[in-house]
């Protein structure tokens, strides 16, 4: 008994320096189902609660999950005798019953829960001391490829049995650089950009990682740690552009046909194909396991190549990598026959010698070219007449070079011949049909039919283009061969090309154009050689002669011509503070008759030059600004003396160099700006200065400065950068007003020019944001009385308007009916 009370005297001092103090409602109260929390780890005889029960009730009883840790006095006082532990039981489930002196329960039984709180009382323990994985080079970055796992024992929904992972060592580390990273939460390791790009087991297969594991999130210096160590090894990317395939074209195997491979790293990926081409149809086509086929029969003489991409993807359909390029070759059988032209044609002269060559047949083969499958063979087959004998002709084997085999051709014999050549390769023959047409050789020269065309005079403007002659030869060679054909030559009198003569291939006629603008003054007359000649040449033993030459006379007339200048534009360069009467330039053209030239400008609207009518110099009549125009431009009039005064222009364009003269202004107008009053701080505004001189190329400088020294004890200038600045008041104690700031800019040119502009800044009452002033007597605006005056004016003037506005429509009508004719009772006017 004494010990008895001596706990309960205990545990009610324990309960009063808890802090409950015995307060009724908080740490006691009746007999209710109710749950307490309670750390785990806390001192044992801890008090809880004291439940009270009703009068008969002389004592309690506890059962359930006691563990022989809960407690309960018989006047209600519940405590634990141990410390609680949460991972070996989390929550307690009790019931309590008040009960009476026969051991009756006369109240309850109550549920009662005890729910055991979490610390941080348990260390991160990882599965393994050692983790062993691998990874391919070329791997995509932030993909897992390995985790790493950590268990504990504390509550997983506190921060006590959150865990955070992390690397702490790399072995090796080239250049600083960390290769894997893991995700802090879930422990799942993967490569970094520069780890997926720089890993290569060539270099380095092996790599060590320690990894540390931290609760309470890794924010706690008194979280709990361990570490582990990571082995990896790299291994070789399989990923990689197979190696071309040849494909032998119109195979008749059953398709598809696999005919490659490709392979990402990992098992799990989704292959495809990507349609390079963009062909219509797509012959080919990838599985699961990445092996690519061939779906239909391909044809080299179609498509002798193709080119596509694989491509390997998450399945989440994220790339894994980039695609890789496949190639197949297409190869040749031999599947198609020669070709050749419907009809060849050649000529060949007769008396031409044995052996001579005629011409080529051009055979063509569809399939690979300097294969066995497109070399072809010629064979002459036929010969249509064989007249005057059979084997007139050879070919060559290979070359297809057809030849004159046993004699010359003679037209008389027979002017034409048909013959049949078989062109075979391997495997198909196919025959081609050739024409020979034998033509008469050229020995007849072209005659004229009149040597001496006389004298043809032109103006020499003469249109460029204009036929001025027409000159014709005959030949008695065949019509319409190169023997009979004529080419007209000027071979004399013509130098400069001016002419040229156009055969007409019906009528062999020779039309003599002007090719080339006349010049009397150049050449005003000439004496014109033609000669007629055959495209073929002559057999031998003929040879041209007088009778295939031909001649005229040519005069070319004057015509009054405008001076001519070397060029159309004339330019010059000077600074603009040039002084009057400096040489520009000089601008000098040529008159074709030799007339003297007068010498003028048109286009100087202001007047700045002036020009020497006789030696075409300029130079400055007036001062030059290149601010107005820093590219002046005006013409040039040459007119000849005497003659038809004719005229021609041409373009004098001066260019202005800058020079300092333009002191520094702002850049815009500035109004409107004012400080609220009164101020409650220091206030400033920003302005820009700018410059009419040529700015540089990086940035106009200039230099800000308060136009008066008095101003400086209530005015601060500040330069921002070289064209903005700040003026800032420098205290806040100014009345409402105007206030005019003088502010001197000054350029760095040279020399430097300075200018003082003025800011004008009102102080003002503020409503809103916007300055506010009240309305009072200000200049240029009347008085509320003149106002009323004003309008009272106004409303008589308008309705003065308005009376004489009626007036004339009641008379306006009046005479309307009087005048009208259609009225019965219309009167003539009287006066």
């Amino acid at each position: 008994m004494m010990a008895s009370a001596w706990l309960h005297c205990l545990c009610l001092l324990t309960l009063y320096l808890a802090g409950g103090r015995g307060q009724e409602g908080k740490f006691s109260g009746p007999l209710k189902p109710m749950t307490f929390s309670i750390f785990e780890g806390q001192e044992p005889g801890q008090i809880i609660f004291q439940f009270k029960a009703s009068s008969s009730a002389v004592k309690f009883e506890l059962t359930g999950e006691t563990d022989d840790i809960f407690m309960i006095e018989n006047d209600g006082l519940l405590y634990y005798t141990k410390a609680l532990d949460r991972e070996t039981r989390a929550v307690h489930h009790l019931q309590l019953a008040a009960l009476d002196s026969q051991g009756n329960i006369v109240e309850g039984p109550v549920p009662i829960t005890i729910e055991v709180k979490d610390i941080n009382d348990n260390r991160p323990m990882f599965l393994q001391s050692n983790y062993e994985g691998w990874v391919r080079q070329n791997s995509r970055p932030g993909k897992p490829f390995m985790y790493v796992n950590a268990t504990d024992l504390d509550d997983p929904n506190t921060l006590n049995g959150q865990l955070f992972y992390q690397i702490t060592l790399q072995l090796p580390l080239v250049n600083n650089v960390m290769y894997f990273q893991i995700n802090n939460k879930t422990g799942a390791i993967s490569l970094t950009q520069e780890g997926s790009k720089e890993l290569d087991p060539a270099k380095n297969s092996f790599y060590n990682l320690m990894v540390s594991v931290k609760d309470m999130g890794g924010q706690s210096e008194n979280s709990f740690s361990q570490s582990t160590y990571v082995n990896i090894t790299v291994r070789e990317n399989i990923w990689k552009a197979p190696e071309q395939v040849e494909i032998t074209e119109n195979s008749t195997e059953p398709h598809p046909i696999k005919i490659t491979q490709v392979q990402w790293n990992d098992p799990g990926a989704h292959y495809s194909l990507i349609n390079k081409e963009k062909l219509p149809q797509f012959p080919f086509s990838i599985d699961k396991e990445g092996n690519i086929y061939v779906t239909q029969p391909l044809d080299r003489e179609e498509k002798d190549s193709h080119v596509f991409y694989a491509t390997a993807k998450d399945e989440s359909g994220k790339s894994l990598a980039f695609p890789v390029e496949v190639h197949v070759k297409v190869v040749d059988i031999n599947d198609n026959p020669p070709t050749c032209p419907a009809m060849t044609v050649f000529e060949v002269q007769e008396n031409e010698i044995v052996g001579s060559s005629i011409g080529y047949l051009r055979a063509s083969d569809r399939d690979e070219a300097n294969t066995f499958n497109s070399i072809l063979k010629y064979k002459l087959v036929d010969q249509a007449p064989k007249v005057p004998s059979d084997g007139l002709f050879l070919i060559e084997e290979y070359e297809g070079k057809l030849q004159l085999g046993k004699r010359s051709l003679k037209k008389q014999d027979n002017p034409l011949y048909n013959l049949t050549v078989e062109v075979a390769d391997r495997d198909f023959q196919t025959l081609c049909f050739v024409q020979v047409h034998v033509i008469d050789i050229n020995d007849q020269i072209p005659i004229f039919k009149v040597s001496d065309y006389g004298d043809v005079t032109l103006p020499e403007d003469t249109a460029i283009g204009s036929t001025i002659l027409v000159i014709e030869a005959t030949d008695a060679d065949e019509p319409f061969t190169g023997s009979s054909k004529i080419l007209y030559k000027i071979i004399k009198g013509d130098p400069e090309g001016r002419l040229e003569v156009i055969t007409d291939p019906k009528t062999n006629a020779g039309y003599v154009t002007v090719k080339q603008a006349l010049d009397f003054e150049a050449q005003p007359v000439a004496n014109i050689v033609f000669k007629a000649e055959n495209p073929e040449p002559l057999v031998s033993g003929v040879s041209y002669n007088d009778s295939s030459y031909a001649s005229f006379t040519l005069t070319v007339t004057d015509v009054n011509e405008a001076p001519v200048f070397p060029q159309r534009i004339f330019q010059a360069k000077v600074s603009e503070d040039a002084a009057i009467g400096t040489r520009l330039g000089n601008v000098t053209a040529r008159d074709p008759e030799g007339l003297a030239i007068r010498y003028s400008l048109s286009g100087d609207k202001r007047g700045w030059l002036k020009i020497d009518s006789v030696t075409g110099e300029i130079f400055s009549a007036a001062r030059l600004d290149r601010e107005a125009e820093s590219l002046y431009r005006v013409r040039v009039v040459a007119t000849e003396i005497g003659g038809s005064a004719l005229s021609s222009v041409a373009d004098f364009h001066l260019a202005l160099t800058d020079v300092n003269d333009n002191p520094p202004r702002l850049a815009k107008e500035y109004t409107g700006l004012f400080f609220c009053h009164p101020l409650s701080a220091a206030e400033s505004l920003i302005f820009e200065a700018t410059d009419d001189d040529l700015q540089s190329l990086w940035r106009s400088q200039f230099t800000f400065a308060l136009g008066r020294e008095s101003l400086k004890n209530d005015w601060q200038v500040s330069k921002i950068n070289g064209t903005h600045a700040r003026l800032s008041t420098k205290h806040t104690r100014f009345e409402e007003g105007v206030y005019e700031i003088p502010i001197l800019l000054s350029d760095e040119g040279k020399p430097p020019m300075k200018g003082t502009v003025s800011l004008s800044v009102t102080f003002c009452q503020c409503v809103e944001g916007s300055c506010f002033r009240p309305a009072g007597r200000h200049d240029g605006i009347p008085t509320v009385g003149m106002a009323v005056g004003i309008l009272l004016t106004t409303l008589l003037v308008i309705a003065a308007i308005l009376a004489v506005v009626f007036y004339r429509m009641k008379k306006d009508e009046g005479k309307g009916n009087v005048e009208n004719p259609q009225s019965p009772e219309a009167k003539p006017l009287r006066s």
